[in-house]
């Protein structure tokens, strides 16, 4: 199976966010990656419910919520009711982690756990057959066009690992510092999905981009 790709729209052109959602559309896009903030969690403030409504109406491919805030498990309806296909909550931020993938699952989006950098992919063994999807993030999460963070590719690797020695069924998803340079060793390492941000947006040809990234085996 081909490599999925998830641009961020933290880096598009949020003055002309419907034009840039309707470019994912036409685009070889699998996910539309949301990264939402709360400037607790995260050093930054991106945007929240009213902005995911908004990009749902006009977008025609899934968005994968990212959130990175405190307390999630108060937002998760709201964000299932806003569009959310996929809603990725952070390890760090969940004292009762099944409890909050389980109520993913009952409001019927697929259940996503996301990893800051410190974070060990070996905390997730007791639970890996509940999360559809592990975003490990690649950069500290908070900021878009961030450094690779280097170690990312081994800890890919062992969450690859961890997840055939459970027969888990869960993707692995790559967010920060994503370019043409590192995807095919972060695909070889075991990566299922990409989310690219300024790599996509800041390019001369998006489209192109995404579909170069898409490409990779």
């Amino acid at each position: 199976m081909s490599v999925k790709i998830a641009p961020s729209i933290l880096a598009s052109d949020f003055a002309n966010l419907q034009k840039e959602i309707e470019m994912l559309n036409a685009s070889e896009t699998d996910y539309i990656h949301v990264d939402i903030m709360d400037g607790v969690f995260v050093p930054n403030i991106s945007f929240g419910i009213p902005v995911t409504e908004a990009v749902k109406r006009h977008a025609k491919k899934p968005l994968d919520v990212h959130l990175m805030i405190v307390n999630p498990d108060q937002y998760l309806e709201a964000f299932k009711n806003a569009g959310a296909a996929i809603i990725s909550v952070h390890y760090e931020a969940c004292t009762h982690l099944h409890r909050t993938l389980q109520a993913i699952k009952q409001l019927g989006c697929k259940a996503g756990v996301a990893l800051n950098p410190h974070t060990s992919v070996e905390l997730l063994k007791d639970v890996i057959n509940d999360i559809d999807l592990v975003c490990i993030m690649s950069v500290n999460p908070g900021f878009g066009g961030q450094k690779f963070i280097e170690h990312t590719y081994a800890k890919v690797k062992r969450l690859k690992e961890i997840i055939l020695e459970h027969g888990a069924s869960t993707e692995i998803e790559i967010d920060g510092g994503v370019n043409k340079d590192n995807a095919p060793l972060l695909r070889a390492a075991g990566a299922d999905v990409l989310v690219a941000g300024s790599f996509v947006f800041n390019s001369p040809d998006p489209i192109q981009t995404i579909k170069t990234l898409k490409a990779i085996e």
